[in-house]
């Protein structure tokens, strides 16, 4: 591991709003809301992304408002086998996977129930509080939107202790993963196709992640703190996770606690999965990074982007951590077509290994050898899933030597893992929970249980022809100059033809131009303590990114320059930019 100095990396990144202020904890939120209601009848109806504790929020909002009636979407749904039975199809029995599809959350709703909850509010009198998953669907006519929203990553950690149970159902104490799945194929889908119908008519946002200080802006401020964060470079907050192949560099270099057994996994730029944390003044409101997404795509993906992908960030950084740790599974993605047809996604997800740092023993498993035996491997594959031999990756997967600044090109259909003591930043295609496991290395998950195999998926996207000479030729260190100046060089590193994202890596010691050329940039600061992010035409602040940190800059931005600042001043940093591209 490369000898590091303290840390000075950010787990929380903030967005500052001027001159705005927002309501903290209950009492203060409730004044607010009072303030609004105007006499006679007042309809507020509270919508709540699914993972909200429903019951706190409407015992804190009764206890404050004291409304004349409460009507609670949870009272409108299908039964619990109705609801199963209409996603069983799309759901299916794998415990990882399903099809991608188009529920609506009415779909959910009784219309029975629903009429007649519609009837109790239409002839109620006086203030009358709406709430829940759908109660939008319930009001229709509201006199004040109130969105409870959540991040994902706090959603997950709710699934894993328990808390929460999925969208209309009472399955609280199921196993997380299966929560997990049907939150990330049904409920969240079915809720952000609402989501999207109401982020412009919102009143207020309730940041319900932290159940005992919850915090609340108007609409108006979360409009404006989205501009801000569509015109200047920003991060998103990132989220850690301990697995069974997990390493000790993140602990140092981000600062995590130590006491851990381990940290696998960094999630520092996925949209989908990330929050944002805006300031107004010395409070903190964390809303999921997605709302961007959804609220400015033109401005933060671009035109040809957004024309492609619609409302979908399609480029992905994250960690993956095997120092002093173990090797991760032996995988490979699926073809386009093949996720596709089975899966219903638009798009799969092609990657690459970007090496942050490494041992002398770092290494990258990717691509076959020459002449193996196709037959054999397949045999002894099925005889290690059985749990009767070990499977010798190395007879049939080449093995390379990985060092700092590597970078490992692999599109779908390539078999490959990291190897132990590696710290990948993985630059990748959205579409992450798509991995096909092929051999685990005879391990258990963190569970105690062994984790989810798909052999067969995996063997249909096995690229057989993608043998050590063709892999030496076009996925490893695949990087050529592309331009020079004084004090900094670009390289192109990749992706791989069949891959949509380019990567350029810049070397400097003096300030370097960038332009986002209408499409968004991601990158990570690779070398150097930290530099600093500027506007040539000081369109937006000053922004200061340290070593490893990943960060966005919206394709609005156009040019922007990249210089060593602080510690790093008269000393080389690189930085790893992607973006989508324009033209094959």
């Amino acid at each position: 591991m490369s000898k590091q100095s303290s840390s000075n990396y950010d787990k929380f990144p903030v967005i500052a709003v001027p001159d705005a202020t927002c309501d903290v904890g209950w009492k203060a939120i409730t004044q607010t809301l009072r303030k609004t209601a105007i006499q006679g009848r007042f309809v507020v109806c509270v919508e709540c992304y699914p993972g909200c504790f429903e019951g706190n929020i409407e015992a804190e909002l009764v206890n404050g408002l004291k409304p004349h009636s409460v009507i609670r979407s949870a009272e409108c749904y299908k039964s619990e086998n109705e609801i199963r039975t209409l996603t069983a199809r799309d759901l299916g029995d794998d415990p990882v996977f399903a099809f991608m599809n188009n529920y609506e959350l009415s779909e959910f709703l009784d219309e029975r129930k629903l009429g007649e909850k519609r009837a109790d509010l239409n002839t109620a009198d006086g203030l009358v509080l709406v709430i829940g998953t759908g109660a939008a669907l319930i009001a229709e006519h509201w006199d004040l939107l109130v969105y409870c929203d959540m991040a994902r990553w706090k959603i997950q950690q709710r699934q894993r202790a328990n808390e929460i149970a999925n969208l209309g159902l009472e399955n609280a104490t199921e196993r997380a993963s299966l929560k997990y799945k049907r939150a990330f194929f049904v409920d969240w889908r079915a809720a952000d196709r609402l989501k999207k119908q109401l982020l412009p008519k919102i009143d207020f946002v309730l940041d319900t992640n932290d159940r005992a200080t919850p915090k609340m802006i108007n609409g108006a401020q979360l409009a404006e703190g989205l501009r801000i964060a569509a015109h200047r470079p920003f991060r998103v907050v990132p989220f850690f996770d301990p697995g069974p192949w997990g390493g000790q560099w993140m602990k140092e270099v981000c600062d995590l606690p130590r006491d851990a057994e381990n940290y696998a996994w960094c999630f520092d730029c996925v949209p989908e999965e990330n929050s944002l944390l805006l300031a107004f003044g010395d409070a903190r409101v964390e809303i999921p990074s997605i709302n961007l997404v959804f609220a400015r795509p033109h401005e933060l993906l671009g035109e040809a982007v957004h024309a492609r992908f619609g409302t979908e960030f399609p480029i992905r950084f994250d960690f993956l951590d095997t120092m002093d740790g173990g090797n991760l599974s032996f995988q490979v993605h699926p073809l386009t077509e093949y996720i596709q047809e089975k899966f219903g996604m638009n798009y799969t997800q092609d990657e690459s290994y970007y090496m942050l740092d490494a041992t002398e023993e770092g290494c990258v498993y990717l691509g076959l050898k020459e002449n193996i035996d196709r037959g054999q491997m397949i045999d002894d594959l099925h005889l290690a899933q059985e749990g009767e031999i070990p499977f010798d990756a190395e007879k049939y997967v080449n093995r390379f030597p990985a060092k700092k600044h590597d970078h490992f090109l692999i599109p779908a259909g390539t078999p490959h893992c990291s190897g132990k003591n590696s710290m990948v930043l993985e630059i990748s295609a959205t579409p992450y929970i798509f991995t096909f496991k092929m051999w685990d290395w005879g391990r258990l998950g963190l569970d105690g249980t062994p984790r989810p195999i798909h052999l067969e998926h995996g063997l249909r996207n096995v690229q057989w022809d993608r043998t050590t000479k063709w892999v030496e030729e076009n996925l490893v260190n695949h990087t050529s100059e592309v331009d020079r100046g004084e004090g900094w060089v670009e390289e192109r590193t990749g992706l791989h033809e069949r891959e949509f994202i380019e990567t350029r890596r810049h070397w400097f010691t003096t300030p370097v131009r960038h332009n986002t050329n209408g499409g968004v940039n991601v990158l990570n600061l690779c070398e150097g303590r930290e530099a600093m992010v500027e506007s040539p035409t000081s369109a937006f602040p000053p922004f200061v990114v340290h070593f490893a940190e990943t960060f966005i800059v919206p394709a609005a931005v156009g040019e922007y320059t990249i210089r060593p600042h602080g510690e790093s001043e008269g000393k080389r940093c690189a930085t790893i930019k992607a973006f989508v591209r324009s033209n094959p």
